[in-house]
């Protein structure tokens, strides 16, 4: 997961994973943190669906204002965009991004 500044032009259009406009500073590594699956696939219903751990940046200080989740096992192949809605700022702390329950109605990625 990479994370962007509000100059950034992830939507609909982004295919995969650039480092136009993503985030520098303390504690943050260009492509960003590697996501752990905290669910395979699974579906309920007619609804399939997955989600990840947690994932945090430590001794952190930067402001980002959305995130790319990418295969990075797949040339790079965009996943999902996100748009926190307004510039989030971490000084000399840490900053995690906290996915809902995996579940039908939650998961961060589901497909019906």
């Amino acid at each position: 997961m990479a994370l962007y500044t509000s100059s950034a032009t992830l939507g609909a259009t982004t295919t995969a994973y650039t480092t136009s406009n993503e985030i520098t500073g303390t504690g943050y590594t260009a492509g960003g943190n590697t996501l752990a699956v905290s669910t395979s696939p699974t579906s309920s219903g007619t609804t399939a669906f997955l989600s990840f751990t947690d994932t945090s940046w430590t001794s952190a200080t930067f402001t980002c204002r959305g995130a790319l989740i990418y295969n990075s096992t797949n040339s790079n192949k965009a996943v999902a965009v996100f748009d926190f809605g307004s510039d989030k700022q971490v000084i000399g702390g840490t900053f995690t991004i906290t996915f809902p329950t995996a579940d039908s109605t939650s998961a961060v990625i589901r497909i019906a």
